[in-house]
């Protein structure tokens, strides 16, 4: 594809934009074994099949004693204990008719038993029990394979490992997974006027803020994560960072130098080493948002101001990553809200709106703006709990109306 005519861009809508984004990405394809213990937040490579059943055989599910049922012991039945099964050492003698076993939680139910009763209710003595209430067929008894069967797929492939998809794994005894290489994201930032944090500030600089997002959002989706620092206003030099990631990366995030102000080279620089499939984008906040490719990387160009930056990160680059990692993609869980103030708001954008969400009595959700919705006021997000979802041609609402939002 060539280059598009940037210099007055359409904004193209965001599902196409992100549509577009998509179909310009493959999935990565190299996977790796690894060891469970170290799966969290992997992506499966494969889906996962039981080897074995669980529980592998029919077990207690509490302590207590463990006898035969046909369909129901009275209260006051009067049993012998036989023996003692214990988890990890079973009883292996058949019980006999009248008899009990006493047996603890997990232990394998001894042959002829298919049912438990409790301690706490039964009366025990030297040799015997005896039932103090009646006793059904099956009690307390955990049957084999009730949790996984022999053969059912347990984990489907493209899937998020989670704490209980590592447990999953362990229960059918896989000490490792295939799963789908991490994807390599080079973060670049540029701009004369910004000093990492801890520096002192000469005039006219500010503290570069929009790594330490990208570096946290782009931790919970783990992946590895290159940082090229921050580059000078400069093309040759963002020229040479970009090439050089490009060689060493999947995916190049860079933040600033995609607007039209006098410094913002970066575009002019993607122009000329790479390709642009589009620039800017009907959202707010994060119009100027550029996608493209160079050489064997894919390109995302971040805006400048950090709510933008942030925004534009969360619904279009979030959803590539998911393409390259071969993850299932994830429906946005939108929820009705009531306007709890009024929400103002022009047509022309997609607007993501931070909120402030409430539930009252009923359970019913309100929710508000939080605070003012500039691109540069990072509180708006870090003290919102949600995302207030206004379509492209929606404009200002009153208080009362309905809207959706987006849970963070």
């Amino acid at each position: 594809m060539k280059n598009r005519d940037s210099s007055k861009p359409t904004l193209m809508p965001i599902d196409n934009a992100l549509s577009e984004m998509l179909q310009q990405c493959d999935a990565l394809l190299e996977r790796e074994s690894i060891s469970v213990l170290d799966a969290l937040n992997r992506i499966t490579a494969e889906a996962i099949f039981a080897k074995l059943q669980v529980p592998p055989k029919n077990n207690s599910a509490m302590d207590g004693f463990a006898f035969h049922v046909n369909q129901e012991l009275p209260a006051d039945t009067k049993l012998i204990i036989q023996g003692q099964a214990l988890a990890g050492n079973p009883f292996n003698e058949e019980v006999k008719a009248g008899h009990c076993v006493r047996i603890t939680t997990g232990a394998i139910l001894p042959p002829g038993t298919n049912t438990v009763m409790m301690q706490e209710n039964v009366q025990i003595n030297e040799n015997n029990i005896v039932l103090n209430q009646a006793s059904k067929a099956g009690n307390s008894v955990r049957l084999a394979g009730e949790d996984i069967q022999l053969g059912q797929q347990v984990i489907a492939s493209g899937e998020k490992l989670t704490p209980a998809h590592m447990a999953l794994l362990a229960s059918i005894g896989e000490p490792t997974v295939w799963v789908i290489r991490r994807p390599k994201v080079a973060i670049v930032v540029t701009g004369d006027e910004l000093v990492p944090p801890g520096k002192e500030l000469e005039n006219g600089q500010i503290y570069e803020s929009n790594r330490f997002a990208l570096q946290g959002l782009l931790q919970q989706l783990n992946v590895e994560i290159r940082h090229y620092g921050i580059v000078e206003d400069d093309p040759d030099k963002i020229a040479d960072v970009l090439l050089d990631a490009s060689e060493n990366a999947d995916l190049i995030l860079s933040c600033g130098g995609v607007s039209v102000g006098d410094a913002d080279y970066v575009k002019q620089v993607l122009a000329k080493i790479g390709q642009i499939n589009f620039w800017k984008v009907a959202i707010k906040p994060g119009k100027p948002f550029a996608f493209g490719t160079i050489n064997n990387a894919s390109f995302c160009g971040l805006p400048g101001n950090p709510v933008s930056s942030y925004v534009t990160f969360q619904k279009l680059v979030t959803p590539l990553l998911h393409k390259l990692m071969g993850r299932t993609p994830l429906a946005v869980h939108t929820i009705n809200a009531t306007c709890a103030e009024p929400i103002y708001k022009r047509a022309g954008r997609a607007d993501f709106q931070r909120g402030i969400a409430y539930q009252d009595e009923h359970g019913e959700y309100w929710v508000k703006p939080n605070g003012s919705q500039g691109s540069g006021i990072m509180s708006s997000i870090a003290n919102a709990n949600c995302y207030i979802l206004l379509e492209k041609e929606q404009t200002n609402l009153p208080k009362g109306a309905k809207t959706k939002i987006e849970l963070f």
